[in-house]
Formats: structure tokens, C-alpha cells, sequence
């Protein structure tokens, strides 16, 4: 929980989960076996977790900062030798619609990859319908910034009134890429007009890369991009000439609610991934816990 101290003002909203049960089934990016997926309601407190319901003991892993287990390519928690990979998607979709309190039961190693995105699940939070509880859920207000650096990629969190992401993306030797930037407010509106839709993308010689490894045996142009030089293959073509940077915001929306409150800050990064966004919201946590 944060502490009140110099370094952020503390706020705080009702917490919220959903008023029913919502399911969804599709195969996994990675593993390619059907998965089936369930949002349960939970009561307040309990935070954002994964039920394995596959295994004997059905263990829970919460998805904070604390458990985070692998950054390669996606971001994967885990408890033991129990994972969950690649949760990043629906946990952008549960963070734009506020909901801190719920359990996500799979009976796989991964939730389905659905359309690459997180749209299936603001669709999941939507059809189930949101609830508003008693207690509350803090807001932490940044009041100087924190910043994280590694070679050339960057990430500073200043203060704001809202919770704003601005990303530049930079591929300088893809001709479609090149460098792309797109900065916006999130909220659910906005979430799911401009970023829920944006699908995972990969350059043709990582798909290849990723293949030999035998992952990525559910990916499709059905749920992803794929570039080669100066051609862009996908179903339907591109929702947003810069579909790729905004699907870079949803993995980072996704990413940092893993510090497991609100933060109101204008966040910044340049060619941030999966891991770098781990170490940001690492420190993140421990700027805002910790500090006296």
C-alpha cells in the first residue's frame, strides 16, 4: 500500500469487479491448444489473480510486480513452477475499465491470444457489466519524476492530472516502421476507441526467429502483423496507420498496472518492451512504497 509521503499525494476511487461471470475460448499465441478463459467477480481486496483450474491444487498467482517471472516477448507471472504467459493483453483491458478485483481462471498455461488484442476482453468486461464496491482503491499522484534508462531505451513518469502514456517506437532499418509516436490519455473511452483493437506485430524475421524456437503455434494473421521490408501483411490491413505503436501503449497499460494501484503520471518511453516496462514499474512500486 503506498505510504503518504513528499514524493506522490494520495487519492483514492471505489474499488470495482464485474456483476457476473464472463467466458471466453481460443487458442493460445504460444502453445496453440485451445484455452478456455473465465472472469469471476471477487470480493474487495482480492486484487487481480489466475486460477489454474487445470492443475490438482488449482493454484492462484496474483498479478502484481512481485510475481512476474519472464519478460521474453510477452510477460509471464508465476508461483513455483506454475505459470501463467502472456497476460499483458487482458490486463490492459482490465485496467482501462478500473476493475481491481477478480478472478481469472484458465485451464492452460496462457489466455487465448483472441484477435491479438485486447478487444475480446473489453467485450468480456462489457457484456458482464462493471461493480462498483465500498472500499476504496488508492490514486497516487507522482509530485517529481521517476525515470529508468538502459542503451537507448527510456521510460520517465512526471506528474500529471491523468494517466497519459506517449510512446515513440523506432525501427530504423524497417521501411515500414522506421519511427512512429502516439500519446494519449487512458481512459476506458479512449482505451477502447483507439489502443483495444491494436494487434501484436512482429518483423518476419523474428516470426521466423520464434518459430524455431516452436513458439508462437497459435499466431496467425488472424491475431497479429507481420512486416517484411516494405510490406505489411495482416487480415484486413492495418486498423491505424500506426497500429503498431498504439498496440506498444496496450502492452504497457497492461504492464504497468502490475504495481497494483493507481497512478496518475504522464508516463514516456521510447523503444520500452516488455522488460523494460517491468523494471519501470519495479521502480515505480518501490519509489511510491517506500520513500519516506
Amino acid at each position: 500500500m503506498p505510504s503518504s509521503d513528499k514524493a506522490h499525494t494520495l487519492h483514492s476511487r471505489k474499488q470495482q469487479t464485474l456483476k457476473r461471470p464472463s467466458s471466453f475460448s481460443g487458442i493460445g499465441i504460444h502453445t496453440g491448444e485451445v484455452v478456455k478463459m473465465r472472469f469471476c467477480p471477487a470480493k474487495e481486496g482480492s486484487g487481480i489473480v489466475f486460477k489454474r483450474i487445470d492443475l490438482p491444487s488449482q493454484p492462484i498467482i496474483p498479478a502484481t510486480v512481485e510475481y512476474v517471472c519472464d519478460t521474453a516477448r510477452s510477460t509471464t507471472i508465476g508461483v513455483g513452477n506454475v505459470r501463467i504467459h502472456t497476460i499483458e493483453h487482458v490486463m490492459a483491458a482490465l485496467a482501462a475499465y478500473n476493475i481491481d478485483n477478480l478472478c481469472i481462471e484458465l485451464n492452460n498455461i496462457e489466455p487465448p491470444v483472441g484477435t491479438g488484442s485486447s478487444d475480446t476482453f473489453v467485450n468480456m468486461i462489457e457484456e458482464a457489466g462493471i461493480e462498483i464496491q465500498e472500499a476504496n482503491r488508492p490514486i497516487v499522484k507522482l509530485q517529481k519524476p521517476v525515470h529508468w534508462s538502459e542503451g537507448d531505451i527510456h521510460l520517465v513518469a512526471i506528474p500529471s492530472d491523468e494517466f497519459r502514456i506517449s510512446y515513440t517506437l523506432q525501427y530504423p532499418h524497417s521501411p515500414v516502421l522506421k519511427a512512429q509516436f502516439h500519446s494519449i490519455a487512458i481512459t476506458s473511452e479512449n482505451f477502447k476507441r483507439e489502443i483495444a483493437s491494436c494487434r501484436t506485430f512482429s518483423l518476419y524475421e523474428e516470426v521466423s526467429h520464434l518459430m524455431d524456437r516452436g513458439l508462437i503455434k497459435g499466431g496467425s494473421l488472424d491475431n497479429s502483423v507481420v512486416i517484411k521490408g516494405d510490406v505489411v501483411f495482416s487480415r484486413n490491413g492495418l486498423f491505424f496507420p500506426d497500429e503498431m505503436v498504439r498496440h506498444k501503449i496496450l502492452d504497457m497499460v497492461g504492464d504497468l498496472s502490475l504495481v497494483g494501484f493507481d497512478v496518475h503520471a504522464h508516463v514516456m518511453a521510447i523503444r520500452a518492451g516488455h522488460a523494460s516496462n517491468y523494471a519501470f514499474a519495479k521502480k515505480l512500486y518501490n519509489t511510491i512504497t517506500m520513500e519516506k
